[in-house]
């Protein structure tokens, strides 16, 4: 009886996993900021090199893509991972903490880009009995919302046209092994805002709240909460934040300007348009009570991760295969964002959630300075994209 992908999938991973690792820690120890990700650049395409794949020319300066063809016909399959660090000072006493200061991988994207490199090793093992045609994409500048668009906008697609997309993100909310995804929308849509506030300024001494940014923006920041009260998705509320407030120079000088930065995820086109009428009208408040005036800039936006219900159900089985029925979920909607919907509103995919939490409890929550996820996530997420990719691609 000829053996399937699936049967060898524990072998071919045995021999993948420590090259896999070490590359994670590389990558962690030396995170980069979206669109400036040279360095994991190089070590994503001299891996790929080494492993036998055919580099393509990448639309975006930073980033990486490679196709590999299987010996018989099948369905073309891309499988999408982000590389991209974030502006976090680690507070880790891991090994390979991060060499850079102030940069950080806080959210896996070492991880998902070490695994992206197992599954190019384990399909390079099995080529010869593959179907279908494989196109690997290693995305920059997920974390800035930009980086999909612009190899979109760069013909990434074009150039590669495929028939179905994947991808996935290690959580440190679940355990390894641990598999969820849904059909329809998985992820939040997310659009950065920024809200400058002017107003007349002055010495401490005489401070007022007519004109005072500060005491505006100590008003506005805590209130952003309040645009989508009421809003949700099948039961996961919508969400705004802040991220970044500034203002002033000195301690006994009231400023003249105040900025706060900070995002608005919703899930429908409906919702947002709703948040936005309360945040303009929150802003008139703000004006009204503190004699200041408040002007909002939108920025990069991405839209809500959809999941195709087909491909969705595809995933789940072969989740089921790969972990067992009993570490698979279907989850509810979740608030973060992904700029990965970007791909999938243009080709049929589907998204997933892998689990990856440290087995004593330390990880961490994502984005913050103790983030931190069990290499053994490199071995679960690179089995998992293989395996719904060889499943995928066959006719």
């Amino acid at each position: 009886m000829t053996r399937t992908f699936i049967d060898d999938l524990s072998r071919l991973l045995d021999q993948a996993n420590d090259p896999m690792v070490d590359i994670r820690h590389d990558l962690h120890a030396h995170p980069e900021l979206a669109f400036e990700e040279h360095r994991t650049t190089r070590v994503v395409r001299d891996r790929l090199i080494a492993l036998g794949w055919q580099l393509s020319p990448c639309p975006t300066d930073t980033g990486a893509v490679a196709v590999m063809r299987g010996a018989k016909p099948g369905k073309r399959v891309m499988v999408r991972a982000d590389i991209d660090g974030l502006p976090v000072l680690e507070e880790s006493l891991l090994s390979y903490v991060s060499l850079n200061e102030g940069v950080m991988h806080a959210c896996g994207h070492d991880v998902h880009t070490a695994a992206l490199l197992g599954v190019a090793d384990l399909l390079a093992q099995r080529r010869e009995d593959l179907a279908g045609e494989y196109t690997l994409l290693f995305q920059p500048a997920e974390e800035g919302l930009g980086g999909a668009r612009a190899m979109i906008d760069g013909g990434v697609l074009k150039d590669h046209p495929v028939d179905v997309i994947i991808g996935a993100h290690v959580t440190s909310l679940a355990p390894v092994g641990f598999v969820a995804t849904r059909p329809g929308i998985l992820m939040s849509e997310a659009r950065a805002l920024a809200v400058q506030i002017k107003g007349q300024g002055g010495h401490g001494a005489m401070a007022t709240v007519e004109g005072n940014v500060v005491l505006a923006l100590s008003h506005l920041a805590p209130r952003l909460g309040e645009i989508v009260t009421g809003l949700n998705y099948e039961g996961t509320n919508c969400a705004c934040s802040a991220g970044v407030i500034h203002a002033g120079t000195a301690n006994n000088v009231v400023p003249r300007h105040a900025l706060l930065r900070g995002t608005l995820r919703t899930f429908t086109p409906e919702q947002q348009l709703e948040a936005f009428r309360r945040l303009e009208t929150l802003l008139h408040e703000v004006e009204s009570t503190f004699g200041v005036e408040c002007s909002l800039q939108l920025g990069e936006g991405t839209p809500a991760v959809n999941n195709n219900p087909e491909v969705a159900k595809r995933i789940l089985a072969s989740a089921a295969q790969v972990v067992g029925g009993a570490n698979v979920m279907e989850l509810p909607p979740a608030s973060p964002s992904d700029d990965v919907s970007e791909f999938l509103n243009r080709v049929p995919g589907c998204y997933m959630f892998i689990g990856g939490a440290m087995p004593d409890g330390s990880s961490g929550m994502h984005h913050s300075p103790d983030f931190s996820v069990d290499d053994a996530a490199c071995r679960a997420v690179a089995g998992m994209l293989a395996a719904s990719a060889v499943d995928l691609a066959q006719l």
